[in-house]
């Protein structure tokens, strides 16, 4: 069996632009999809019945296959999912009256379908062949010019055109679409919804779109687009609902809650709130929901629905770094202690450069999310022929929130360190110390644009359990700078400094610093960079690191990167030696996080060094 057909487009009529014989202006992406809704549901039906008669039990099966030519890619591809003749290709149970019925189905389903990618004028043909009894299926596709926009329109009623000005151009700005884009249904719905979710992120939670409108003439294939935008009453946040609460206290989420009654409502206070609630050590999942009745909008109920971990808890992972190696993780929580809902944790951490072992006694969340706790731990750490044991115990109270993080604590550290040459030293210090953590970017996870900034700061007075009188600082910062659609530029830099008057033998060796590695600079060893003493390298008082990262993303989830890192640590700054290194890198937006491969060359010591790191150290 052999034979074709041609299906010529057909021409809509109505009335567009003041032509006598033109399309009809109609949203037709929408249009097209329900036609081709209705056809298919008819097909099913048809199916059903032929299936069903025991004159169709009698007949042999039927089998084919089916190949599609259209460029572009995209629309082969919807063309593939969701034509009838491709579809049920696979089914071995296809009579021929069936397959003929798809045959004749199919050059009306490529028009509504590639209707919705803007392609208003395709020209199809159907091949059928039977070769080695079986039947091929070429369904060619000429789709013709691409309709772009030529216009735009978006306007908007209610309080917001005179209450918040900037939450309207908030909501224009979110429009993805501009003048000259191809125009296609599905891009043509996100950009009406992306606008719309700008509009109800602050004020306006119950705004809709009153009317929206795509005039396409396929003639010029041009579509005109207008929406226009109902903003609703501002609305104003009101009590927390809690629900779920069992073990712990509801308590615990009032003091977290950075909601006041009659605030205005803001998505982003809304996303603090449930951060707040997922740092606390208590819940497995929060779900938040507010009411969006334009009648009510004036303290307007915010529902928080937790689910609540249990009492006790083990956690644990194995994983690998190139500058710690392999790693052996764990922890264990019971988050009752006293009845009183006081989490307590051990945890600890082994790998071949560092062991460290913790406990920690914790107060729940007080007012504004500040939390108490003591602690103490126990670390070692072997690298670069330097040995240091450190003890550390204290308190702290700190807070954490959406965007800013602070820690005060006092903290008394004795370190002993061994070296190559030389007796092992031992220092001590009762340190009072402030750290802040700033987040500020587009995405947590992946981030394009912002910046992200931590310093510290401490002090300690010889006789005041210390062995000499110092003042340390350290800060770290990494910008991220978008360069188009697709590229990166990454800097980062480092600064730290212990000022005292006396040799850094008498300031605890964990509170120096050293240099090298994957989050420090590359092409060195992991902590390689310090006062070299006969192979041992020693922590030093002052550090200094930088660099600049180049990224080209070639698709969404694949890129390459080209890096240049430059540090030194040093007792001395005066003869501060610098350590450069060069390289090139392999990127992965993975499931879990940023994955990255590096080869890096140190210029100084003429050294080649892989490099392997999952997320963002920071």
């Amino acid at each position: 069996m052999a034979g074709c057909a041609i299906e010529k487009p057909h021409e809509r009529r109505g009335e567009a632009g003041g032509r006598g014989r033109a399309p009809r202006p109609a949203d037709v992406g929408a249009a097209a999809l329900r036609r081709w809704l209705r056809a298919s549901l008819a097909l099913g039906i048809l199916l059903s019945l032929f299936a069903g008669g025991p004159a169709h039990a009698a007949r042999a099966a039927a089998s084919y296959k089916v190949d599609v030519e259209v460029t572009p890619r995209s629309l082969r591809k919807l063309l593939d999912e969701h034509l009838d003749i491709a579809r049920f290709a696979k089914r071995p149970d296809i009579s021929d009256d069936q397959f003929e019925f798809l045959i004749t189905a199919t050059p009306q389903q490529v028009r509504d379908l590639a209707a919705t990618q803007g392609y208003f004028t395709p020209v199809v043909r159907t091949d059928v062949r039977t070769v080695d009894n079986t039947k091929h299926v070429t369904v060619s596709v000429d789709p013709g010019p691409q309709t772009i926009i030529s216009s735009i329109s978006l306007s908007f009623r209610g309080p917001v055109l005179t209450e918040d000005p900037a939450q309207e151009n908030a909501a224009r700005f979110a429009f993805s679409l501009h003048e000259g884009d191809a125009f296609s249904q599905g891009d043509w719905d996100d950009a009406k919804n992306a606008s719309l979710k700008a509009l109800q992120a602050r004020r306006y939670l119950g705004a809709k779109i009153y009317h929206s409108e795509a005039r396409v003439d396929p003639r010029t294939h041009e579509a005109k687009l207008s929406v226009v935008y109902e903003s609703g009453p501002t609305f104003t946040m009101g009590k927390l609902d809690v629900s779920g609460t069992r073990r712990y206290p509801e308590q615990i989420v009032e003091n977290v809650n950075p909601i006041s009654v009659g605030d205005i409502y803001d998505v982003q206070r809304i996303t603090e709130l449930q951060r707040q609630l997922q740092n606390t050590p208590y819940y497995a999942s929060v779900a938040i929901d507010v009411d969006s009745d334009p009648a009510k909008p004036v303290d307007t109920p915010v529902h928080v629905k937790v689910s609540e971990y249990p009492y006790n808890s083990i956690r644990g992972g194995v994983g690998y770094s190139t500058d710690n190696g392999a790693l052996v993780q764990g922890a264990y929580s019971y988050l009752n202690t006293f009845g009183k809902a006081w989490p307590f944790t051990v945890d600890g951490r082994l790998d071949q450069v560092q062991q460290y072992g913790q406990i920690q006694l914790a107060m729940p969340p007080g007012p504004r999310a500040w939390t108490n706790s003591v602690l103490a731990s126990y670390t070692t750490t072997d690298v670069s022929d330097t040995r240091i044991y450190s003890i550390r115990g204290g308190v702290q109270r700190a807070r954490t929130s959406q965007f800013i993080d602070y820690t005060y604590a006092i903290l008394f550290y004795q370190d002993r360190l061994d070296q190559n040459v030389g007796a092992p030293t031992t220092s001590r210090a009762l340190v009072p110390s402030w750290s802040w953590t700033r987040r500020n970017t587009d995405d947590p996870l992946f981030p394009r644009k912002g910046n992200l900034i931590h310093v510290e700061a401490g002090f300690a007075v010889k006789g005041a359990l210390t062995d000499q009188t110092f003042i340390r600082g350290y800060a770290r910062g990494q910008q991220y700078l978008p360069i188009g659609k697709e590229d990166l530029v990454v800097l980062r830099a480092e600064l730290g400094g212990v000022f005292t008057s006396g040799s850094s033998s008498g300031i605890p060796a964990s509170l120096l610093f050293r240099a090298g590695g994957s989050n420090s600079v590359r092409g060195y060893g992991y902590q390689s960079i310090g006062n070299n003493v006969q192979g041992s390298v020693l922590p030093t008082k002052y550090l200094v690191t930088a660099s600049a990262e180049y990224q080209h993303w070639f698709s969404h989830d694949w890129g390459a990167a080209a890096f240049f890192d430059v540090g030194t640590a040093t007792d001395t700054w005066g003869e501060k030696v610098f350590c450069p290194g060069v390289g090139v890198g392999a990127r992965w937006r993975s499931p879990v996080g940023p994955v990255n491969v590096d080869l890096a060359y140190g210029i100084r010591n003429r050294s080649v060094r892989p490099y392997l790191t999952l997320g963002i150290a920071f």
